[in-house]
């Protein structure tokens, strides 16, 4: 199975000066654990995640005036639409992070460890089930 077919295309993008409070709002309504940071100063294309909003605040900083782009991710392992799974999941394993942006000359969607299992899970089970030896 590749990259496309597990990504979410519900991709959100949020700009660098919002502050963590609305990152975390809009996260949360579109139901996703990552946001795309586009910040055309800093290089382009950045990821901002729950864990980096939970971060901050663990440290005791302000969510209301903490800006996005302190934040932000800008050292990003991109991924390909045609990417396998398997080279998904080994990208996110020897870096320590959880999403991948899928890039196809620009962002087109997010692929995480979830989107993985999700995938995984149902044909593994299917492999097990078709391996059984049937009992009468």
């Amino acid at each position: 199975m590749l990259v496309r077919d597990a990504m979410s295309t519900v991709v959100l993008t949020i700009g660098p000066t919002h502050t963590l409070r609305q990152a975390a709002a809009l996260m949360s309504a579109r139901r996703v654990g990552a946001a795309i940071i586009h910040d055309p100063d800093a290089g382009g294309i950045g990821i901002l995640t729950e864990r980096d909003i939970l971060n901050s605040v663990g440290l005791g900083q302000n969510p209301d005036t903490e800006p996005v782009h302190a934040h932000t991710t800008t050292d990003v392992v991109f991924a390909a639409p045609a990417w396998t799974l398997e080279e998904a999941a080994r990208a996110m394993a020897h870096g320590g992070f959880r999403h991948l942006i899928v890039l196809d000359r620009e962002p087109v969607g997010i692929v995480s460890v979830r989107d993985i299992i999700r995938c995984w899970a149902p044909a593994r089970q299917q492999a097990l089930a078709m391996a059984s030896p049937v009992s009468h």
